[in-house]
């Protein structure tokens, strides 16, 4: 989370130490009508060491492989810290803060609530479709037990990968459940929500 100034390109520019998708990474910022310029300097610079642009997609897909949440994805309107793992450290903060009433509710500390999990196909090479529904433990299709956050399958791991909130997630690692979609179950495993580098060793460079 470290940030540099100077020139770039013979251009002002900020150099933020910032990753969304967990690999060592930076950000460059520069004045809008110096982009174009930046970015072909940067790429001719590249040249010999095979750079290659990626798309936004394949910027989703890599976060998820790491667990990253995409804060309106994988969060909502209701969602408290502790559902998504978060709450020991902001549970530790002694002094007053801006949301901690909030924390603090009936419903907030709910034992039931919905977790933020990884959730892995029985089958591997089944995508879960984005917002199909976990069928509650009682095994009724109207009932649901969480929903999937984001799906993709996954090149480096060569299978594919999901993300979700499901009812008592964190408590559940490894059980299986069933996740119903338009007319079709599918079936899973609640898992840790990190899928690849969970050291954070690329992370670190």
């Amino acid at each position: 989370m470290s940030c540099a100034t100077g020139t770039l390109a013979g251009v002002r520019a900020r150099v933020f130490r910032v990753s969304f998708t967990g690999e060592l990474s930076f950000e460059v910022s520069v004045p809008a009508h110096y982009g174009e310029h930046v970015w072909l300097a940067l790429m001719e610079a590249g040249a010999e060491y095979g750079i290659a642009p990626y798309g936004i997609e394949a910027n989703l897909l890599m976060r998820a492989e790491k667990g990253y949440l995409h804060v309106g994805a994988e969060t909502d309107g209701v969602t408290v810290p502790q559902d998504i793992g978060y709450g020991g450290p902001v549970q530790k903060k002694k002094s007053d803060f801006i949301g901690r009433r909030s924390m603090l509710r009936a419903d907030a500390i709910r034992d039931d609530r919905l977790h933020y999990v990884g959730i892995k196909p029985v089958d591997k090479t089944q995508v879960l479709p984005t917002g199909a529904h976990v069928i509650d433990e009682e095994g009724d299709v109207r009932k649901s037990g969480g929903y999937v956050t984001s799906s993709y399958f996954s090149p480096t791991l060569d299978h594919s990968i999901a993300l979700g909130r499901v009812r008592e997630g964190r408590t559940r690692m490894g059980e299986r459940i069933k996740i119903f979609d338009n007319g079709t179950i599918f079936e899973a495993e609640i898992t840790d929500p990190v899928f690849y580098d969970p050291e954070g060793e690329r992370l670190a460079g």
